[in-house]
């Protein structure tokens, strides 16, 4: 992008890309809970959907009091408005197809394939999306995107707030199932990642084999020139033409 400070009548084109990262539903989810149990809430959110916000009905509260502090997971777990369900399939979907938060608009069954195939949709049309478990593929994943490098390497992290919650296998069952569209929803997204990744990598071995058979061929070039040629060839730009370039430029 360029811009041009002195010129009032000059727009600059500005291209925004959507990204966002995927993290696995029930480490998510226990997450969720673990930060609302310190006190957490998000009432400044207006979930604003078709140019307006729900309605108390539309929306009830899961607790009453300024917050949720010291809540328990079966408490957390039994809401049935709680907006921890679900939530990385309602964030990436579009709301407007099922009404928003209207649920008396469409069925539900028909609700939830809408709001999960609009969230593959897209997850899609992004430029990038990583997931959470893949740190390393991810980095790779948006350094070759985008073209940028960062200064370090990312580090998986598996020992989380959520990591430390011990629960029995009937609850992760009940947490699964409370998030049965994020579940989809992310085998999904690691099958595309996958294919992204996989894919970048092979483009980035085909790059590297014809850098190196330009290479190959440039050697040998250099050795079937006269020895004149060669030291013709290996001289420095002269300053007038490096003046050229850097004016170019």
């Amino acid at each position: 992008m360029y811009v041009i400070l002195d010129c009032p009548a000059f727009v600059p084109i500005l291209k925004f890309y959507y990204i966002t990262l995927l993290r696995d539903p029930v480490s998510r989810y226990l997450s969720e809970w673990r930060h609302v149990q310190r006190g957490a809430t998000w009432k400044t959110s207006l979930h604003m959907c078709d140019g307006r916000t729900p309605t108390p009905e539309e929306l009830p509260s899961c607790y009453e009091g300024t917050d949720w502090s010291g809540c328990t997971l079966q408490e957390f777990m039994d809401c049935p408005y709680n907006l921890a369900n679900n939530r990385q399939v309602r964030m990436l979907a579009d709301l407007s197809l099922v009404g928003c938060y209207n649920m008396s608009f469409i069925p539900e069954n028909k609700r939830a394939q809408i709001l999960l195939e609009s969230a593959k949709k897209n997850l899609r049309d992004m430029a990038f999306f990583g997931l959470t478990e893949f740190q390393r593929k991810t980095q790779y994943l948006f350094e070759r995107t985008f073209n940028l490098k960062f200064i370090r390497p990312f580090m998986q992290y598996n020992s989380t707030r959520a990591g430390g919650v011990e629960v029995d296998n009937n609850t992760i069952r009940r947490i699964e199932e409370l998030n049965d569209l994020d579940m989809q929803l992310y085998d999904y997204a690691k099958d595309l990642f996958q294919q992204r990744y996989q894919y970048k990598r092979q483009l980035e071995r085909m790059e590297q084999r014809i850098k190196n058979r330009e290479e190959r061929l440039l050697h040998r070039s250099n050795e079937a020139l006269p020895k004149e040629e060669t030291d013709e060839q290996g001289r420095l730009p002269t300053e007038d033409y490096m003046s050229h370039i850097i004016e170019k430029w």
